[in-house]
């Protein structure tokens, strides 16, 4: 069983959507400054890094974080590549046939950009009608390796789109080393009560041969073997 964690490290070198808390990591004890332990306080936004978007990221009524179903933040999860694309539609998404796909990860040219300290504009997304197709599709969760879904200039819609009707959005993967393909999928974000987004350790397990596994079980846990 290969474990690929495809969260990115929080640290003040990452990139910030414009408009966010900025990450920091402040000394409170060191040990090397002869106190007893070592401990730190971190400032950061609810959005940084690798982080989940519940409903009410868009909508006062919506399901927190707090709130979400952990059977759709685990289980199998099929990863697709668009390389050289910027705008991913219906027709991008149509020839994958990922209808009955619960979790989708999109990996994109988007994952280079980790390298660079600076936020990108120029980002690949998600559009507004591929949004209405995976709503088509029947995904639960849909992911991207950057920090958001959505254009930088969007309305909003897509965003929209997906949280109303309870397809929760994965931001800020690092899929660079990820082959397309299925996996089993764990995000599970740190439970903010009454939170409108978490930073999650995002991890897959497996590879190509994962959809034929057994997937995990969150009642017994129990791992399907290697």
């Amino acid at each position: 069983m290969r474990i690929h964690d495809i969260t990115v490290p929080l640290s003040p070198d990452i990139p910030v959507y414009p408009g966010d808390p900025i990450f920091s990591v402040e000394s409170c004890s060191s040990i090397a400054d002869g106190d007893h332990t070592n401990l730190s306080r971190i400032t950061l936004g609810s959005h940084s890094g690798t982080h989940i978007d519940p409903p009410y990221h868009f909508n006062n009524a919506g399901v927190r974080v707090d709130e979400l179903a952990l059977e759709v933040l685990i289980g199998k999860a099929l990863v697709v590549e668009f390389p050289g694309v910027k705008e991913i539609g219906r027709n991008e998404l149509e020839r994958y046939r990922i209808e009955g796909t619960d979790r989708l990860l999109l990996k994109t040219d988007n994952s280079r950009l980790w390298q660079e300290r600076e936020f990108r504009e120029d980002y690949a997304a998600l559009t507004a009608e591929g949004a209405r197709y995976l709503l088509e599709a029947g995904v639960k969760l849909v992911g991207i390796d950057y920090l958001s879904i959505e254009a930088f200039h969007g309305s909003g819609e897509v965003h929209r789109t997906l949280l109303d009707q309870g397809i929760l959005v994965l931001e800020g993967l690092n899929l660079s080393d990820i082959k397309p393909g299925h996996y089993q999928l764990i995000c599970l974000p740190l439970k903010l009560k009454g939170g409108d987004g978490a930073p999650v350790r995002a991890l897959l397990i497996g590879g190509a041969e994962a959809a034929s596994e057994p997937g995990f079980d969150p009642h017994t846990s129990k791992w399907p073997l290697a």
